[in-house]
């Protein structure tokens, strides 16, 4: 066992350098996304126990993405793309203060730390996606993206049982002086060294930025507009996937605690697998894996759906925390691969294409949470959380034969 280990730790070496400080950095901030993702959701949840400020939050997230792409692609003319990176991460305990700090709550404090939220995954995501193309090829990415979603895996298990004991013992013995606010205010903390720690982390690598005279275009070739209709259907889930689980199991299952034993169940097992997939699979292997994925997350949501239950509530968590990972390490790679080709074919910077890739996402993302309010506003609460995540199910299957098209065309 230590030799094999030994020598995946070999095989990683051989890994090009800056790549090599992008994993690192990103093993590190992979435990401040699981506290972010669920825990701020379940936080504005018990606070206000109501479902669509939970969703006004999000969408507030959703608008300051895009937005900060676009300025993101002005200041790297001008500042080191490394140093827009740490800050994209930085924000991400500066939102989180705001809200953990604040004495009252109320919407106007909701939209603004879910604006700044969205300023931190602007900037990380946008320079992390760029940093990704730059430091791989597509023989090496699904390495890349295994070993990743092995970090963040891990992480999405590790992470919420340790914020579990933290709650548990928090207000078992009164730490702190006890209760769910100080467990909340001490998680903030963690996260800011988590991310003080990542920062320093992403300046040991030597990063080139792009050149970029022009990076908005609005014309692409045939093939990238198909992309973004792949990109529009993934975003489809992404807005439930941060924020409807932590309503789901306050509801249905629990409190913090339940939240944080029903996203550690899934098992290191389902880390290790993603982690030998990105190691032994191929190009040819990646239509298997997306599609994979996406049954998972609709016999999940059909589950859900049909027993609307705690058990159901389990039985989704599950489906997601395999979905998420098996879905990155066969869509990011895909969506590299288009770029590789066209940024040659068209001559346009492949920054253009990763900011109009996240103005697909935001598509699918505001129609996604769109439809969650039309039917929480028209129908109740109840029916939204319970019919929504198998619609967004049914329709995403729609990227299965759409994705397999896009990697015909760009290989």
């Amino acid at each position: 066992m230590i030799s094999k280990i030994k020598g995946e730790f070999l095989h990683f070496k051989t890994m090009p350098h800056g790549m090599r400080v992008l994993l690192i950095t990103n093993m590190i901030y992979s435990m401040v996304l699981p506290i972010i993702e669920v825990f701020v959701s379940a936080y504005i949840m018990r606070s206000q126990n109501d479902p669509s400020l939970v969703l006004k939050y999000q969408l507030a997230v959703f608008t300051g993405i895009p937005i900060t792409f676009i300025v993101n692609g002005y200041l790297l003319n001008r500042i080191k793309v490394a140093h827009l990176y740490s800050l994209g991460m930085l924000l991400s305990g500066v939102s989180m203060f705001i809200m953990m700090f604040l004495d009252n709550l109320d919407l106007t404090a909701i939209i603004i730390s879910g604006f700044l939220m969205g300023l931190s995954y602007g900037f990380f995501w946008s320079n992390r996606d760029f940093l990704a193309l730059e430091t791989t090829n597509d023989e090496n990415r699904n390495y890349y993206y295994g070993l990743e979603t092995f970090f963040y895996t891990i992480s999405a298990i590790i992470i919420p049982a340790l914020v579990g004991a933290l709650f548990f013992y928090t207000n078992e013995f009164n730490w702190f002086g006890g209760g769910e606010v100080i467990s909340y205010r001490l998680l903030t903390v963690l996260v800011f060294v988590l991310t003080i720690i990542s920062t320093v982390i992403i300046h040991r690598g030597n990063f080139k930025n792009p050149k970029l005279k022009k990076f908005i275009y609005f014309k692409f070739d045939q093939l990238w507009n198909k992309l973004l209709v792949l990109s529009a259907l993934k975003g489809l889930a992404q807005g439930y996937l941060v924020t409807v689980p932590a309503i789901l199991i306050l509801k249905l299952v629990g409190n913090e605690e339940a939240l944080s034993t029903v996203l550690s169940i899934s098992g290191i097992i389902a880390a290790i697998t993603l982690y030998l997939l990105g190691r032994f699979t191929k190009p040819n292997h990646r239509i298997y894996i997306f599609a994979i994925a996406y049954i998972i997350f609709f016999i999940g949501a059909f589950i859900h759906a049909y027993l609307f239950s705690a058990l159901g509530v389990i039985i989704f968590i599950l489906s997601k925390v395999l979905y998420q990972p098996l879905h990155d390490i066969s869509y990011f790679p895909i969506q590299l691969k288009v770029i590789d080709v066209l940024s040659e074919k068209e001559n346009i910077s492949e920054f253009s294409y990763i900011l109009n890739h996240e103005f697909g996402l935001y598509i699918g993302r505001i129609i996604g949470i769109g439809l969650f309010l039309m039917l929480a506003v028209y129908a109740s609460d109840i029916i939204a959380l319970r019919y929504s995540l198998i619609i967004i199910g049914i329709v995403q299957l729609l990227s299965i034969p759409l994705a397999k098209h896009i990697i015909n065309k760009s290989n």
